[in-house]
């Protein structure tokens, strides 16, 4: 069965992003909430974000609620923030595949790919 998960790394503070609160939204014809998630200790959610009969193909988007989780580890920021929430939009077009979306993440940039 397929599954998609994430990880998520503050490449500003050379460490896993802990607390960092993350949605999966489906794209139809009006965006849909799937599920709600929070990055544990070591960045990730606990379990895959979406796997089981749920596991379908079609675009996605994840939210990742930035603003939120940098502000929190007290670093100098401006305000407002460059960034905030960060949508990233894939799709998933193999039911069996293991789709890996992490975000590597500073105050003023992020970078994302398809992982394994």
């Amino acid at each position: 069965m397929g599954r998609l998960t994430t990880h998520v790394l503050d490449t500003a503070l050379g460490r896993p992003a802990r607390g960092l609160k993350i949605e999966l939204w489906r794209d139809e014809d009006a965006s849909v909430l799937i599920s709600s998630h929070v990055t544990n200790a070591d960045g990730r959610v606990d379990g895959p974000i979406l796997d089981g009969d749920a596991f379908t193909t079609g675009t996605f988007e994840l939210r990742f609620y930035a603003g939120d989780y940098l502000k929190a580890t007290g670093q100098d920021l401006p305000d407002p923030l460059f960034l905030d929430i960060i949508p990233i939009r894939f799709g998933i077009a193999e039911i069996e595949g293991h789709y890996h979306v992490p975000l590597l993440l500073s105050p003023f940039g992020y970078s994302t790919y398809r992982g394994s």
